[in-house]
């Protein structure tokens, strides 16, 4: 009954985020895997195909990321990596980039749990080439899930997820953006997960909410038969 309670809140709360964001929200659709190649060391990938609309039909940003973890405990992860992105006008004609960037990034990664609910850390800086231009960035995001039908998150289990992440430049304007999201999950597999939640993007002085759909597989390349 609890559980019931909460999906049609959360359905009422989806319906009327979706009549109004059809004029003043985008969409995100998102992969992220990690996949491992030995017992310390695994490949990060990551997809997401941005758009201005909720509608997937106006690309705002097409942002390709990977990266080499090398996992210190099962709780704590660093990551070197490289990302492009290519960045698009609203309602551009063009089918390459107005503006691309390359971005090299390191990351830090922790997690730990509280009772049932879950506890994600993480730490990344970036270096920015952005056309002509080069820029660091600072970023810290906390996050939180909590299981909702389980007694933690695993095969069949649905969960909240929830974070706010904090981005800082190095020069200029020391604010870069802040983001906050809730969202509901729900693990598939093992090594499946389906998300879909709503993203609040504060920019300086403008925002913009984005649809969240997303996908995280992840993989053992060490095992022939995955």
């Amino acid at each position: 009954m609890k559980l019931r309670f909460i999906l049609s809140i959360g359905l009422l709360f989806w319906g009327s985020m979706f009549v109004k964001a059809q004029t003043d929200t985008g969409n995100w659709l998102m992969y992220f895997g990690t996949n491992k190649v030995s017992e310390k060391f695994s490949i990060h990938t990551e997809a997401q195909y941005r758009n201005h609309t909720i509608s997937p039909t106006n690309i705002e940003q097409l942002l390709l990321r990977t990266g080499l973890n090398y996992h210190f405990r099962p709780n704590a992860s660093a990551t070197f990596g490289y990302a492009h992105i290519g960045n698009y006008e609203y309602d551009s004609e063009r089918k390459s980039p107005e503006v691309e960037e390359h971005r090299i990034w390191q990351q830090f990664l922790t997690t730990n749990t509280i009772g049932r609910v879950k506890l994600e850390h993480r730490y990344r800086l970036e270096e920015r080439f952005v056309e002509d231009d080069f820029k660091m960035r600072f970023r810290y995001r906390l996050m939180v899930f909590i299981p909702l039908n389980r007694p933690k998150i695993e095969a069949g289990a649905l969960y909240l997820g929830i974070y706010d992440e904090l981005f800082i430049n190095d020069k200029r304007n020391f604010f870069d953006r802040n983001r906050l999201y809730g969202g509901l999950g729900y693990q598939y597999a093992n090594n499946i997960h389906f998300q879909v939640g709503l993203l609040r993007q504060e920019v300086q002085t403008t925002a913009k909410t984005f649809l969240q759909f997303g996908l995280i597989f992840n993989t053992d390349l060490r095992n022939t038969k995955n």
